[in-house]
């Protein structure tokens, strides 16, 4: 089976073009020009030049394929521009999705994120707890969100789509890296002096990669299915942390309403005045309000989710990282 991956060049899509290859599919990989390919060097992999918001490219990188894993997404909690964040996590979307139509792909998963799994007071989400509006916070979320519907109105189109909403993985190849990455490298270069009281569900990138790969070859279309594992505070990661490496894990909690207060200042002099990355993720600790603790019972149950230790993987980033300089 022919398999065309976008947003093979990030964390995601390079675990899971090198997955596929491994398990014997024929991979080709959609790249932009300015892509750092380094997740790909010396695969092998078919490389199909072009860009989601580019219809005629992506139509082209579509031709002969069997199947499609739309992993491209902007992730990011700022951008100069929030208009380019829904161009590609939502607008492009449904242009991928048009294209596989037309080229008659047989089957497609289309990787979301966990930000469009509703959180309930008590108890863990799960792909049935819908989401409230107040809790789309930031252009992050609510741009997959809006791209999760485009893929769901692909399959109530005759698209044989499934979507995939992995929590937050971690591992090898996070070349950018992603903001959970970002976790790990602060932690390592000492830059953490405090930890804030929320919690994430972590998982295995590797796993992560898997779970598409069985979306594929076992999942309904139609369905959503969450890829995660371990719900943990933040705290406790850190801890984790600090077992694997000997740096000491961070001991102030710092207060969360005081943290956005600054970002809040940071945001408006870094990001609007002098147009560059903020220092503190003012979008992010607005996330961190709300702890996203979720169930992967159903991935697990239908599909075969693996279950790696989320130690280990942390263990994979951290040894990555540090091999990458």
């Amino acid at each position: 089976m022919k398999v065309l991956v976008t947003g093979a060049t990030g964390f995601i899509g390079g675990n899971l073009a090198r997955a596929l290859k491994a398990r014997g599919y024929s991979v080709r990989a959609m790249v932009r020009d300015q892509s750092d390919a380094a997740a790909l060097e010396g695969l092998g992999i078919e490389e199909a030049p072009g860009d989601l918001r580019d219809r005629e490219s992506v139509a082209r990188a579509l031709k002969g394929c069997d199947a499609l894993f739309h992993c491209a997404a902007v992730y990011a909690f700022w951008t100069p521009d929030p208009r380019e964040v829904y161009r590609v996590n939502a607008e492009a979307v449904r242009t991928v999705f048009e294209e596989a139509l037309k080229a008659g792909v047989k089957k497609a998963v289309h990787t979301s994120t966990v930000s469009t799994i509703g959180i309930p007071k008590s108890g863990l989400g799960t792909e049935e707890t819908a989401v409230s509006p107040k809790d789309l916070v930031g252009h992050y979320k609510r741009s997959k969100y809006r791209g999760e519907q485009e893929a769901m109105g692909a399959a109530a189109k005759g698209l044989p789509v499934v979507v995939v909403n992995p929590t937050a993985p971690v591992g090898p190849w996070d070349v950018k890296p992603t903001p959970t990455g970002g976790i790990v490298l602060d932690f390592l270069r000492g830059r953490i002096p405090a930890y804030i009281n929320t919690g994430m569900n972590l998982v295995d990138v590797e796993d992560v990669a898997m779970g598409h790969i069985l979306a594929l070859e076992k999942g309904r279309p139609g369905q959503r299915y969450i890829l995660g594992n371990r719900n943990m505070t933040l705290k406790e990661i850190f801890k984790t942390l600090e077992g694997i490496t000997g740096r000491k894990a961070p001991r102030l909690r710092a207060p969360l309403n005081m943290l956005i207060a600054l970002a809040m200042i940071d945001h408006l002099i870094e990001g609007k005045l002098l147009r560059r990355r903020p220092r503190m993720p003012l979008e992010g600790l607005r996330v961190a309000r709300k702890p996203m603790y979720v169930s992967s019972a159903k991935a697990v149950r239908e599909l075969g989710l693996p279950q790696n230790p989320v130690e280990a993987a942390l263990e994979k980033a951290v040894n990555w990282f540090r091999g990458r300089g």
